[in-house]
């Protein structure tokens, strides 16, 4: 915050300590309440204020050497161990959330005047959201079981350990794959399947057919589309949502592949980025039509899609880096040997695969080819991976459903062809 002109810092910073102290006690207020004098906590309103004001007047009394602020934090420390004490010994509640919030309140002032006021304010407001959300994290913590801290662990370890430690040389002459690339390359593909998959399992645990298949599309639109077709037989009179869903997945292939693109080449995405967004909201669109149109009323039932799955097993990540290293091999072998023609065919032929790896690799890769020449490899292996996508899903689906995934898929097919016709 700037100096207003003609007001002293000083007040501004005091003003400041004041309010911000004021609101955490008002939180405390809220959530403990004072209708029993005897079972309030140390204070709310009026003691985290003056806790606040304590801090502020000590800290600028003796800003060099900080020995008033020290012994009034030792004192503040003092009578919060023996009410901490006292507290237990007749209530039996070992609760100690409060005490450190009022250390922290104390801290503001030397934090308001001899930081930005942007880090005070950050700073209340966390405190304020962890507080009110005491029961969300009980919440929370109940549905977390031992698999999911190893499961967490693991994404540590492959984002945080793993990846900073891995040299960056290539190991193979004259083709630009690093162990850095190649681990960065799991690291990005695992952070977008574990976003999905916490989503899933902790916030929309109980969400409807569409929004499972939206969030299954970013982690895998091909996977999701077999499931869909597969549940869509099973319960004929939900077609019309497993088949919007299948189309909501495909859509947000696309945003995951962009988000891909800028990740690993930010020339491609200042290129691709309207059409991949167009082809976004087209799939989008075609989605809502297929749920919507001439449907007075959706049909409801019980039905729920399989419950999320541990996206960071190591099998998956072995075959994900192998996928990777074989298509960069394959990619390379083929443009030195059949030029632009070979990536053509080779773009079109792996759609019938998981095109994750081999879209990172090109992405990554300096196989000396031209951004156009990038980006047309790119749209012809989602147009094939689209259309292997409607063929699992006429195979897996009833009847009903063959004419909703053709007409979509079709539609969107002839967007994407439609756009490489521009490159």
């Amino acid at each position: 915050m700037e100096q207003l002109p003609g007001i002293p810092k000083l007040l501004i910073d005091f003003t400041l300590v004041t309010v911000f102290s004021l609101l955490i006690g008002l939180s405390q207020r809220r959530l403990h309440g004072v209708a029993h004098e005897s079972d309030r906590t140390i204070g709310t309103d009026r003691t985290f204020t003056f806790i606040g004001i304590l801090g502020f007047i000590l800290f600028i009394l003796d800003p060099l050497s900080y020995r008033l602020f020290l012994g009034g934090g030792l004192a503040l420390a003092a009578v919060l161990c023996i009410y901490y004490f006292a507290h237990i010994r007749d209530f039996k509640d070992y609760g100690g959330t409060t005490l450190f919030i009022a250390l922290i309140t104390y801290c503001l002032g030397p934090v308001v005047a001899s930081q930005p006021h942007w880090l005070a304010l950050l700073l209340v407001v966390t405190v304020l959201i962890f507080t009110e959300l005491k029961e969300t994290f009980g919440t929370l913590s109940a549905k977390f079981d031992r698999y999911e801290f190893i499961t967490l662990a693991k994404f540590l370890v492959i984002a945080g350990i793993i990846l900073p430690i891995v040299p960056d040389q290539p190991v193979i002459p004259n083709i630009s794959l690093t162990p850095y690339k190649i681990w960065l390359a799991v690291v990005v593909i695992s952070t977008i399947s574990y976003a999905s998959y916490l989503l899933k399992k902790f916030i929309f645990q109980d969400a409807g057919i569409v929004l499972s298949a939206i969030l299954g599309g970013l982690y895998s639109s091909t996977a999701t589309t077999i499931i869909l077709a597969r549940k869509s037989k099973e319960e004929p009179q939900l077609v019309r949502q497993y088949m919007a869903g299948t189309i909501f997945a495909t859509a947000m292939m696309y945003l995951r592949i962009l988000v891909l693109i800028l990740i690993f080449n930010t020339a491609l995405f200042d290129k691709v980025w309207p059409w991949f967004i167009s082809l976004f909201a087209l799939s989008a669109f075609i989605g809502m039509v297929i749920l919507f149109f001439r449907q007075k009323s959706l049909a409801t039932s019980g039905s729920t899609l399989p419950s999320a799955q541990n996206p960071l097993e190591f099998k998956v990540a072995m075959i994900f880096t192998a996928l990777y290293v074989a298509f960069t091999l394959i990619t390379y072998t083929v443009l030195n040997r059949f030029g632009t023609p070979g990536l053509n065919v080779l773009s079109f032929v792996v759609g019938l695969t998981d095109i994750d790896p081999f879209l990172i690799s090109l992405f990554q890769g300096k196989f000396n080819v031209s951004i156009d020449m990038v980006a047309l490899a790119t749209l012809q292996a989602i147009v094939s991976n689209n259309f292997l996508k409607m063929l699992y899903g006429c195979f897996f689906a009833g009847k009903n459903a063959r004419l909703y995934l053709i007409s979509g898929f079709l539609l969107i097919i002839a967007a994407t062809i439609l756009f490489m016709l521009f490159i």
